[in-house]
């Protein structure tokens, strides 16, 4: 039932923002928002805050320190997951490893999966995870931690994520990637098991990279 509260919320989001953005050439920015007013030298001024991603703190797949700041200056791509899952998580990240491909090496794009398994998945299996699936360097982290700051940030995301022994697994979650921007907005969210969704995520992908050329 919260999933589907989730996925109802999520999509009424994304069909707001879709009606709210008339560009093509520029993404709109998903989440909450909020106007606030200040006064600057007599007049008052509006602008508006953006929902966005909290400043986090976990390990990655090689037991380093992980985190907001090392995303600076860099896109990238979120994603939940676990390294036993047996339905989803398998197609989204071989689909993942597509996008991965197409912008290996470019110092502006990164990727961060989570791992909700917090029991299982230390920094030493998402290594191993991360080696079987080709992935070297720190372009793509694989992010490990406690319950607390896992499933804490999971919301901020708007992505689904939860413990449940009557699923296969043990685990729910959603498959969506989400794509955050510099400033660390949400700027699209994608069904990560279609390769259509996939396939739009790398246009929007471009779309946004274009956004910070000089």
């Amino acid at each position: 039932m919260r999933n589907l509260l989730f996925t109802t919320a999520f999509i009424s989001i994304l069909a707001l923002s879709a009606c709210q953005s008339t560009s093509t050439d520029k993404l709109p920015i998903l989440g909450s928002r909020e106007p606030v007013t200040t006064e600057v030298n007599g007049e008052t001024l509006t602008d508006t805050v953006y929902h966005s991603i909290p400043d986090f703190e976990f390990l990655n797949q090689d037991s380093l320190p992980l985190t907001e700041k090392t995303f600076e200056n860099s896109i990238y791509v979120a994603d939940f997951f676990f390294t036993s899952c047996p339905s989803i998580c398998p197609i989204m990240h071989r689909n993942l490893l597509e996008v991965y491909k197409k912008y290996k090496d470019n110092p502006e794009v990164m990727f961060l999966s989570h791992s909700i398994d917090t029991k299982y998945d230390t920094p030493s299996v998402l290594k191993s995870y991360a080696e079987k699936l080709g992935i070297s360097g720190n372009q793509w982290q694989f992010a490990s931690g406690t319950k607390e700051t896992i499933y804490g940030i999971s919301p901020a995301y708007m992505v689904f994520t939860e413990e449940n022994d009557q699923v296969a697994g043990g685990f729910e979650h959603q498959g969506w990637f989400i794509l955050v921007d510099k400033d660390k907005h949400i700027r699209g969210a994608y069904n990560g098991t279609d390769e259509k969704e996939v396939a739009k995520l790398m246009k929007d992908m471009d779309i946004l990279l274009s956004e910070y050329e000089k």
